[in-house]
């Protein structure tokens, strides 16, 4: 996460076109295309499908679902966020032009796919979002070679674990074991839970120090060292006891101590009075319902009068939802050196994304509200993320501006003597 525009260096004119500039840095092009996915799949989904896919006959279009908005959706602000941020971190040139357009067609394969339910072609999908999931872990890892940091490898690994869980699902997919596909799409949504506690870890001390302080000459807000790491260890165990098979109740306890090792994180952002600051509280809010989601999917496994996918619905589309929309809305403008000030109606898309969450488990708790809940709650995501559409594509695709050459992050190695960078990268 960029905290600024680097000093010191000379500028470069941006291209001067609309697609050269999408192409220009992983976030111009990889947020607009996740956020549109995010929108219009579900819509389909529900509306112009009736919770059905087309060609969905030996995947219950279900599962089809929830790898769509894990892999699609989010695997594309995945890419998006490791193409721009990993060059921060590691003081390198991000990639430009043609290797995101590929990783772009790679995506794009794999949700023409899987938008549809596609069985019959699900192997040539599987191949796609293997292939970029495996090209992403090579680059950062080439990365990591070269400028000899082990600051990346932690990334590297939930790449690595992500990839095994997605490749679990779709050989589930291939062979019809229903029972494979569906743990497979739970764990790969774990494993975007520990990079989301990675990412928070990252994010939240340079933007927390930027909000306390827009001069960047104090680094006021220091975390406790503790619970860096502590949320995605626990998922990782919890993702251990699920793939080994442990009894409901010990699994349960597992997801607990996950839940609240994400509950814990929300102590971050208590700074007085700028925990009201909109990117404060998204980041924040992102790991309450991440383990709120948690804390219920294990309290369905200890017998608590609720369904498990309660729970994963929080935590996914609460806890991931709200910290993918963060992290869009705060490097959207980080990374085009704009200030921090998050657009009016991109708060009212967070506030429409965290009550869209709010309608889908409502009913699981036996509220029963009149109206079309799934609908609204359908609506109401759509809505979220076509308002941050609307507020940063003037952003992301203007071509008018001046872009540094150099683009350092807060945390990178060899940066030059920033605290509040210097603070990030411990």
């Amino acid at each position: 996460m960029s905290c600024g525009p680097a000093s010191g260096v000379p500028a470069r004119p941006l291209p001067g076109t609309t697609l050269g500039m999408l192409g220009d840095e992983g976030f111009r092009l990889f947020f607009p295309l996740s956020a549109l996915y995010a929108a219009l799949f579900p819509a389909l989904w529900v509306f112009g499908w009736g919770f059905d896919l087309p060609f969905a006959t030996t995947v219950p279009p279900s599962i089809w679902h929830a790898h769509e908005m894990l892999i699609g959706a989010f695997g594309a602000a995945l890419i998006g966020f490791m193409t721009t941020a990993v060059p921060e971190w590691t003081d390198t040139q991000p990639p430009r032009g043609r290797p995101l357009w590929y990783f772009a067609a790679l995506w794009g394969i794999g949700r023409a796919i899987g938008v549809l339910g596609w069985d019959g072609l699900g192997g040539l999908g599987a191949i796609a979002d293997l292939t970029w999931i495996g090209a992403l872990l090579v680059w950062i890892l080439r990365l990591s070679w070269r400028r000899q940091t082990d600051r990346l490898v932690a990334f590297a690994f939930w790449l690595l674990l992500l990839g095994l869980c997605t490749g679990a699902a779709r050989i589930g997919f291939f062979m019809g074991d229903l029972a494979l596909a569906s743990t497979g799409v739970h764990l790969a949504g774990f494993a975007f839970l520990g990079l989301l506690g990675l990412v928070l870890a990252r994010v939240t001390v340079p933007v927390t120090n930027l909000v306390l302080d827009p001069t960047e000459r104090r680094s006021p807000f220091r975390p406790h060292p503790g619970r860096l790491h502590l949320a995605p260890g626990l998922v990782l165990v919890a993702m251990v006891g699920e793939a080994a098979g442990l009894s409901p109740a010990v699994a349960g306890f597992l997801f607990l101590a996950a839940g609240a090792a994400f509950v814990d994180r929300v102590a971050e952002g208590f700074v007085g009075w700028s925990a009201a600051r909109t990117e404060i509280l998204m980041l924040a809010g992102s790991s309450l319902l991440a383990g709120a989601g948690l804390i219920l999917a294990g309290s369905a496994r200890l017998g608590a009068p609720w369904s498990e996918i309660t729970g994963l619905h929080v935590a996914f589309m609460g806890g991931l939802g709200l910290g993918v929309f963060a992290v869009f809305s705060i490097a959207g403008l980080l990374h085009a050196n704009r200030p921090l000030g998050i657009p009016a109606i991109a708060r009212i898309g967070a506030l429409a994304l965290v009550s869209s969450t709010v309608l889908r488990v409502l009913p699981d708790f036996g509220m029963a509200l009149p109206g079309p809940i799934h609908g609204l709650a359908v609506i109401g995501w759509t809505l979220a993320f076509l308002l941050w559409i609307a507020a940063y594509w003037p952003t992301l695709s203007a071509s008018s501006q001046v872009r540094q050459v150099a683009t350092p992050g807060c945390d990178t190695p060899d940066s030059p003597p920033n605290p509040r960078r210097r603070q990030a990268a411990e």
